[in-house]
């Protein structure tokens, strides 16, 4: 009955299983008749114990929690509130199990099971998670829909908002990694606990439709549990039809409390899916789905099991990254109720970050200010360097905040190329490396459409058909790959594929059939395919012709750009086409050298600079017909008058009256001639408004200690500039209107 050696057993999960108990024990001191108080703590305390109960533990225990789950379920589904009966129910469950606990530890006898207590007898078969007395839908039964009570349950909906979405994102990664390895236990009891969790909320809001589909999604997955039914093309996809679901009834509840359309019924399309889940706990096969209500995402159903399977897997080479969809996925639906988390509003978070940036600014204010500075104070110096410390120690801290890995987004990929693959009759993997990766939560919220549309046209375009791959004597399994890392002083993203790559001599072709090129132009190869990010270049002959890349690329291009972020390509024909995106850490603060150059002041980012110095004579020479040019360490490397480029007057007329700074981006490098270094700052990016939208040498604004303004310069831009400046330049400078 017992553990060889109870007391041993107990040293890692006793306590624990105590200490959850006592909890339990808390929140039933406070239930009440006809009142849901306490409901969704005893369920999560619950849960809490059946999952500790997986492991070695008395089965007293194990059966004890059954009886438990009978009782909650038949709440959750039912009322949704307390009766007498229950709390009675409740009280002298609690009793026993804490018996049970006591003759664990001390290894003594078990007490006697209570009379009465039968899992299946008290409230008849329509508790069974089986499935088997559930009674099959009419096919001529409408879709039901829901009503929301925000007057009411408006703090509780947007709670149960935030985890939907969690556990929804959960769920499908949890799905994917079943298609890789169906016997993966711990994921089917991820998935498992995630509907549990659905239904239980939505019997606590009275969320009956979502409720009675949560409930046969959890029966299916408690049979591939109990091994009644195996993971099956068949299976997923139904999983991921019913999760479909639930995220468009989570879409149109993120809407509602967000004032559109608030207070309208919401449809909610179960019935051919509650059917197809009832079919497949019968062993009967399921019948195909109807195309969803228009809103509603159309799954992989069976009709297209046949297709061939996507293969979504991490790099090989990189473990830690390999059993990631697992780990966050598990992070996502089983958190533990002594985790160090809270949730929080977005909103209340950016407000610190923008006030902590204030508090940045107006320090630097006070130690840059003239009549702090003439003061002759030791104690004074100490006070404003430990102020200083403590607000750039507070910027860390509020910015870290903000920062979150880039895991989601690329999670979210997997689904994607699972059901392009399936649609286009391709065979596909996705691989992921870096993501943990982190950046500006910002930033990545506003990444997802461009990344989403770019892994869209590898799949349907970049990627050949299996029959042209194989003829071709490539592999009939296409590749993407998707990748993350901190390079080049912000966050590079590289989305390579092995496909047909890009067209030169078809690009140039009809960019110059569009008007967007003359005929006798000489561009670069870069310079032709950042075509494709040409406004009008796409056609229905582009679609075909040129793999489809044109396609709404302008859209790409700008929303990137928005994020002060740019887009590299590199292509080989026949081999593939790598689209690498450059982003910046953050969009808030940056660590920069203040110079300056006549009588403005300019701001680079450090992480974009390699050195600076002061040039002897004679170390700058001139190029016929390209320029000057600067000899660094041994290398020849142009030099731009950065005045010139500005329309700003310089100081240093000679180059050795000056200071030339070395920035790079990628492979490339400058050196910037300037007048001064004024020092070094943390600065808060300002946006600059529409006067400037026309340029692209300026990132942004910033407020310097002494209240004046700060141009931040786009060192990607300068590094592509030509050495010799336009005449057409005009000043560039914190007066310009």
């Amino acid at each position: 009955m017992f553990p060889e050696n109870p007391k041993e057993s107990s040293i890692s999960r006793f306590p624990k299983a105590a200490d959850i108990i006592g909890q339990l024990g808390e929140e039933l001191a406070f239930v009440a008749p006809n009142q849901d108080r306490g409901l969704l703590p005893i369920n999560r305390f619950v849960m809490d114990l059946e999952e500790l109960a997986e492991a070695d533990v008395p089965p007293q225990l194990t059966a004890g929690l059954q009886v438990a789950r009978v009782w909650l379920d038949h709440v959750l589904d039912g009322p949704g509130k307390f009766t007498k009966e229950t709390i009675r129910n409740f009280n002298e469950w609690h009793a026993w199990m804490t018996s049970v606990l006591l003759s664990w530890q001390t290894g003594t006898a078990t007490p006697a099971w209570p009379e009465g207590w039968a899992l299946t007898e008290k409230f008849g078969s329509a508790t069974q998670r089986d499935g088997s007395a559930t009674t099959a839908l009419p096919s001529g039964a409408e879709e039901p829909s829901i009503c929301l009570d925000l007057a009411e349950d408006f703090g509780l909906l947007r709670e149960f908002h935030g985890e939907s979405l969690e556990l929804l994102q959960g769920i499908e990664q949890g799905v994917l990694v079943l298609e890789e390895n169906p016997a993966d236990a711990t994921t089917i009891d991820s998935i498992f606990r995630a509907f549990h969790t659905f239904k239980g909320a939505a019997g606590f809001l009275h969320l009956d439709a979502l409720r009675d589909l949560a409930h046969d999604l959890e029966s299916l997955l408690d049979a591939v549990r109990r091994s009644e039914l195996p993971i099956t093309s068949e299976i997923i996809d139904l999983i991921l039809a019913g999760a479909d679901a639930l995220k468009h009834f989570t879409r149109e509840v993120g809407s509602q409390l967000q004032g559109t359309n608030a207070g309208v019924p919401i449809v909610f399309p179960t019935r051919q899916i509650i059917a197809r889940v009832q079919s497949s706990l019968r062993g009967e096969s399921s019948p195909e789905i109807a195309d969803p209500p228009e809103g509603v995402e159309r799954s992989q159903t069976a009709g297209v099991s046949s297709a061939p399977m996507t293969k979504t897997s991490e790099l090989q080479a990189q473990p830690k990254v390999r059993q990631s969809v697992v780990g966050a996925f598990r992070e996502l639906t089983i958190p533990s109720p002594a985790s160090g988390f809270v949730k929080l509003d977005t909103a209340k978070l950016d407000n610190l970050v923008d006030l902590v940036g204030e508090l940045v600014i107006a320090q630097s204010m006070v130690v840059q200010n003239p009549d702090v500075q003439v003061i002759n104070s030791l104690q004074l110096v100490r006070c404003l360097r430990q102020l200083s410390r403590i607000t750039t120690e507070l910027q860390r801290n509020a910015m870290s905040l903000r920062m979150v890995p880039i895991r989601a987004i690329f999670h979210k990929m997997n689904r994607l190329v699972r059901d392009l693959a399936a649609q286009k009759q391709k065979q596909v993997q996705l691989l992921l490396e870096g993501e943990d990766t982190e950046l500006d939560r910002n930033i990545v919220e506003k990444l997802s459409d461009p990344l989403v549309h770019m892994i869209r046209n590898a799949v349907d375009h970049g990627l050949e058909d299996s029959a042209d791959r194989v003829a071709q004597g490539k592999s009939e399994l296409g590749t993407i790959r998707l990748t993350a890392a901190h390079q080049r002083g912000g966050i590079v993203i590289r989305i390579q594929d092995d496909g047909k790559g890009l067209d030169r001599g078809r690009i140039l072709a009809k960019a110059i059939e569009g008007g967007l090129v003359k005929a006798n132009a000489n561009l670069t190869e870069s310079e032709i395919f950042s075509l494709i990010f040409q406004p009008g270049f796409s056609t229905a002959e582009t679609l075909t012709d040129l793999s489809g890349r044109g396609v709404g690329m302008d859209v790409v291009a700008r929303n990137i750009e928005n994020l002060r972020g740019k887009v590299e390509i590199q292509s080989v024909p026949g081999q593939g086409t790598t689209f690498t995106i450059l982003l910046p850490l953050t969009l808030a603060i940056i660590d920069g050298l203040l110079i300056g150059v006549g009588d403005h002041r300019y701001i680079i980012p450090t992480l974009s600079i390699r050195e600076s110095f002061r040039p002897a004579p004679g170390m700058v020479t001139t190029v016929h017909g390209h320029g000057e040019v600067v000899r660094v360490r041994g290398r020849q490397t142009p030099l731009l008058r950065l005045g010139h480029y500005l329309g700003t007057a310089s100081r240093a007329v000679k180059p050795e009256d000056g200071i030339i700074v070395v920035v790079e981006s990628g492979d490339a490098a400058r050196g910037l001639l300037v007048d001064e270094l004024i020092g070094k700052q943390e600065v808060v990016i300002k946006s600059l408004g529409r006067a400037f939208r026309q340029q692209n040498l300026l990132a942004g604004g910033a407020v310097l200690g002494d209240g004046g303004v700060g141009l931040i310069l786009d060192v990607d831009t300068l590094v592509q500039m030509p050495y010799q400046p336009s005449r057409s330049a005009v000043p560039i400078s914190p007066a310009t209107p």
